[in-house]
């Protein structure tokens, strides 16, 4: 299984956050890249839900103030990008392609099978933490569809076949 499982800090300890020194020389390399300290926000937020799973309040803070940006802005960023996780996410988040190209090829029946197979809904985590259901636009993967998205690890043509041995691989893991 390539899938890697995400590891979420839990929220008391991303209420305020300071930067260790390994993550400041990550931080340090990134800027190297960019022309200024703002276009590297992206890929400095990208490290950081790395590092901690999810971006909390304390991190968009922290990253503001490494950044010389404002809360605010930094925010901004996290709430308009889909890919930022605002609250601890599962360890696999199914992200399903719910566009007409998935839509067409079978990704209602995908999403119906992950309802009875896991009892979640879009939006919604299994009770012990292990899947979240999350339906989004386009995932650029039209050849493929229908296209399922977990963590990082694009997984096309789906059927349901497929779908309940991944769902079952995924769960050995735990």
């Amino acid at each position: 299984m390539k899938t890697q499982a995400i590891s979420a800090t839990p929220p008391e300890q991303l209420q305020q956050v300071t930067f260790d020194s390994a993550m400041e020389a990550r931080i340090e390399e990134l800027l190297q890249r960019y022309p200024t300290k703002r276009a590297a926000l992206l890929p400095v937020l990208w490290l950081c839900q790395e590092r901690y799973g999810w971006i909390s309040q304390g991190v968009i803070e922290a990253v503001a103030r490494r950044l010389g940006e404002s809360p605010a802005f930094v925010e901004g960023v996290v709430s308009f990008y889909t890919m930022f996780f605002r609250q601890p996410p599962a360890k696999y988040v199914l992200q399903l392609c719910v566009t007409l190209s998935c839509e067409l090829c079978g990704a209602q029946r995908l999403a119906q099978r992950i309802k009875e197979k896991l009892g979640i809904g879009f939006g919604e985590k299994t009770a012990d933490g292990v899947f979240q259901l999350v339906g989004v636009e386009c995932l650029g993967a039209c050849g493929g569809a229908p296209v399922l998205q977990v963590n990082q690890d694009y997984y096309e043509h789906m059927s349901e076949e497929a779908l309940d041995q991944l769902l079952e691989e995924l769960a050995k893991e735990q």
